[in-house]
């Protein structure tokens, strides 16, 4: 594994997010990282936010996604308070527009604020710890080998689908 100082955080809105992040979570262990994965609220739980925001870069960590629903405040919320990249995810409620709410609260950021913002749900999810993992090769050389061959068995495995289907 990389260096066991470099940590990412995986936080999410609701429990009800975990099933949807797990792929997020997955991911991040498949590149070496061990993430710290947490339940805070921008809305129930905004002093908890505001403390893991604040402390996040003297506690180690060098990337937070952040994953939420409906009104989606969480990664903006966190990209606020701290200077370390957010790479938020919006994810799908269970009422609403599918998702396209979240979307828009994250995506949408003021200037100075930036939100790194992925697709809606899984895809988003793992595309999340994928980026995360990009940042952290930067100064990791473990992590950017495991990111190298993680790149070419995609491209392996594209290729084998391409030629099954044209034999």
């Amino acid at each position: 594994m990389g260096d066991k100082n470099i940590k990412a955080a995986v936080i999410m809105g609701s429990d009800s997010d975990l099933s949807t992040m797990q792929k997020c979570i997955d991911t991040l262990k498949e590149f070496g990282i061990q993430p710290t994965v947490r339940v805070i609220s921008a809305h129930r739980t905004p002093l908890e936010a505001a403390d893991f925001a604040d402390k996040a870069k003297e506690n180690g960590y060098k990337v937070i996604i952040a994953a939420a629903g409906m009104a989606a405040h969480l990664a903006g919320s966190v990209a606020g308070r701290t200077e370390l990249p957010v790479i938020g995810v919006p994810m799908q409620a269970s009422e609403g527009p599918n998702g396209l709410d979240a979307l828009l609260s994250t995506v949408q950021m003021p200037p100075g604020v930036p939100v790194a913002s992925m697709a809606i749900g899984k895809a988003g999810a793992k595309n999340a710890a994928i980026f995360a993992a990009q940042i952290i090769s930067l100064f990791d050389e473990e992590v950017d080998k495991k990111l190298k061959q993680f790149r070419t068995r995609q491209t392996e495995a594209v290729i084998a689908k391409d030629a099954s289907i044209n034999s």
